[in-house]
């Protein structure tokens, strides 16, 4: 379980240290092209190295999983795991060394170290400076140089087509908004129109203050239909309270009537069976009194 685990941890840190050098590397092509060169140069060393320190364990991990069976000095857990941590270790050093150089250029106020070439004619020759052309550090700094100049003049014609158009706008503006007129005409229809506006607004005074009256009356009304509602309410309960009480008298008078129903059955079911026994009572003595007057006879 451990195995499978720590190949898929150096996997995972291939493909993140994979995606920060193409991130860097673009990041130093930005720092090239802003003029500071030296910077570029340094972090362009440090750029690719922390993807090569994981694909160098990621090698030496395969070295360890192929060669432990016939060296077996420690278990190949331990070894896969100190193999890890070491290119770990060295991966989060050369990221932190770019994280810091980051940061000095983020602080940086000065002109970029790309002019300085532009001054080296001004400075004396010498019989070491005279072959500096044939370096390819600085036939590579005037490559810099160059993009460095060719940035800067894309950049200062946009901003002057920038400043062009805004300057026809503002000359569209200014030439629109030249008046045409007399100054006292202007000041005269100006006055007017304070005048209507003062107009409008004792208007719309009035009707505020018509607005707050009729306002104040809707209030009034609507406290009274609250009151009336609360009395109808108030009604309203009282009747379903008396309604409720009617029902339960009622139901009372049900139940009563019911009970007086099933003893009246009962009643005329005792009533029926005394007519029945009495009935059956009679029969039997009628043949009796007629033996007797035969006898008689």
């Amino acid at each position: 379980m451990i195995l499978p685990l720590l190949c898929s941890c150096n996997v995972l840190l291939l493909i993140i240290t994979g995606i920060f050098q193409q991130y860097w590397v673009h990041q130093v092509t930005k720092v090239r092209l802003q003029g500071y060169y030296d910077l570029s140069q340094k972090l362009k060393r440090i750029a690719r190295v922390p993807f090569a320190a994981i694909a160098c364990g990621t090698a030496l991990l395969l070295l360890i999983l192929v060669w432990q069976p016939q060296v077996e000095v420690l278990s190949i857990s331990v070894l896969l795991r100190v193999a890890l941590v070491v290119e770990v270790i060295s991966a989060g050093c050369f990221m932190s060394l770019y994280i810091g150089h980051i940061h000095k250029y983020n602080s940086l106020n000065e002109q970029p170290d790309i002019l300085r070439p532009l001054y080296s004619a001004l400075q004396p020759s010498s019989s070491v400076e005279e072959i500096r052309y044939y370096d390819s550090r600085l036939s590579d700094q005037q490559m810099a140089l160059l993009q460095y100049q060719r940035e800067n003049i894309h950049y200062l014609s946009e901003e002057v087509l920038r400043l062009q158009e805004s300057l026809s706008k503002y000359h569209r503006s200014v030439a629109a908004s030249t008046p045409q007129v007399d100054l006292t005409h202007l000041l005269a229809s100006r006055d007017q129109e304070l005048r209507a506006l003062s107009a409008e607004m004792n208007q719309v005074h009035s009707e505020l203050r018509l607005a707050r009256g009729l306002i104040a009356e809707k209030d009034s009304e609507i406290q009274h239909i609250r009151g009336n509602n609360n009395q109808y309410v108030e009604e309203n309960e009282r009747l379903r309270a008396i309604l409720g009480e009617w029902s339960t008298r009622a139901a009372k008078l049900e139940r009563a009537l019911e009970a007086e129903r099933v003893s009246n059955m009962e009643l005329q079911k005792n009533r029926a069976k005394l007519k029945r026994q009495s009935t059956r009572e009679k029969i039997p003595d009628i043949p009796q009194s007629e033996s007797s007057s035969i006898g008689v006879l």
